[in-house]
């Protein structure tokens, strides 16, 4: 699996059989959307329409299975939401024996279901620009110490060309509150079960 990043939350894993686009919502943010038509598009949270139509939408939880890929959408309160309500939705994708969780922009306290229903997790992909639009570092760490994924992917930070609605945190910022040392940016990860070990790696990649 290759996953690629594109800024923002926006972020592609392409096999042999199918492409997820997770939260393509740069058009919003001034940036250029990386949208294919045969894409399964994927929105943590309420969105605009797709700039390109997807070969599937899903925006809500439930389970789902699209050429090749298990996708499970679970409920979740949103960063900003109210306690009580959940109108964000996780995604946990089984993708080339692969479990990849995209969190979102979610409060960072899960409940016991939650976690049940997230298991166990390869690859974490979650945000950590902060300021009160989304998780940061600390909230970031809560969600990771409870989940304990074999690699780390950040994402929605300070970045040039896109304009948040609230300022993002830079990523060195982040990963200073949460004890990680910046790496190297890499622009495409390339990814295989076997090759994954149990102790937590941080991967930066390159928008």
């Amino acid at each position: 699996m290759d996953i690629q990043f594109y800024g923002a939350n926006a972020i592609t894993l392409t096999t042999k059989q199918a492409r997820v686009l997770i939260d393509d919502n740069l058009v919003e943010l001034g940036g250029k959307s990386p949208a294919k038509p045969d894409d399964i598009a994927l929105f943590t949270a309420n969105h605009e329409e797709p700039t390109v139509a997807p070969k599937i939408m899903i925006d809500q939880p439930g389970e789902y299975e699209v050429s090749g890929v298990a996708i499970y959408g679970i409920a979740a309160r949103a960063h900003m939401d109210e306690q009580g309500k959940k109108t964000a939705t996780m995604y946990k994708l089984v993708v080339d024996d692969l479990k990849v969780l995209v969190t979102g922009h979610i409060y960072p306290e899960l409940t016991d279901k939650q976690l049940e229903q997230i298991g166990m997790i390869d690859i974490m992909i979650v945000p950590v620009g902060g300021n009160g639009y989304t998780l940061d570092g600390v909230g970031a760490m809560k969600l990771i110490k409870k989940i304990e994924p074999k690699m780390l992917i950040p994402t929605n930070y300070e970045a040039k060309g896109l304009n948040y609605p609230v300022p993002q945190q830079p990523l060195t910022d982040a990963l200073r509150a949460m004890a990680f040392e910046p790496k190297e940016a890499v622009s495409k990860l390339r990814v295989k079960s076997s090759e994954l070990s149990d102790a937590m790696q941080l991967v930066i990649l390159e928008a």
